[in-house]
């Protein structure tokens, strides 16, 4: 399992100031400023990330209510990227169960029952595969994803 610092136990902890006025966004700004000063170079790996969704077609971004930049497709959320390089993706319980048993992803890091998937980016290849997991959220959401060929011929790169 993937280290998942002190800014997870933050979250899952302190989860109750996510609803204080402002306090998601300035945290994930801090977030930000602690990313650029020890690993500025998972900020570049992320606008990567960014530019690659936004070419495809029908998707935008905002800002995630929890702070991060939220992805979307025809309208509705089908990920979002924390400032530390924590991805959140939702899924049906299916796609889910498959991501599971390749290993590569873990339970959503607060929704754990839910169809949402956690992924920390900390290497390139991490990067690669978070946007294949932003591929099939956003595949899945046009319908075009067939479980569990898909899947496997997708995102079977080894780890």
């Amino acid at each position: 399992m993937r280290n998942k610092g002190f800014f997870s136990f933050v979250v899952r902890y302190l989860g109750f100031l996510k609803f204080a006025p402002l306090f998601p966004l300035v945290f994930d700004s801090l977030l930000k400023l602690w990313i650029l000063a020890s690993k500025s170079y998972l900020l570049d790996w992320m606008d990567e990330i960014e530019a690659e969704v936004l070419s495809w077609k029908g998707t935008t971004t905002s800002m995630h209510k929890y702070g991060g930049l939220q992805f979307n497709c025809n309208g509705r959320e089908i990920g979002h990227l924390h400032s530390n390089g924590l991805l959140d993706v939702l899924y049906n319980r299916e796609i889910k169960q498959q991501l599971l048993i390749q290993g590569r992803i873990q339970q959503h890091h607060l929704f754990e029952k839910s169809g949402w998937v956690s992924f920390y980016i900390l290497d390139y290849q991490d990067k690669v595969y978070a946007s294949e997991l932003l591929e099939l959220a956003y595949r899945k959401s046009l319908k075009q994803v067939h479980c569990p060929t898909y899947i496997s011929s997708v995102l079977t790169s080894p780890r």
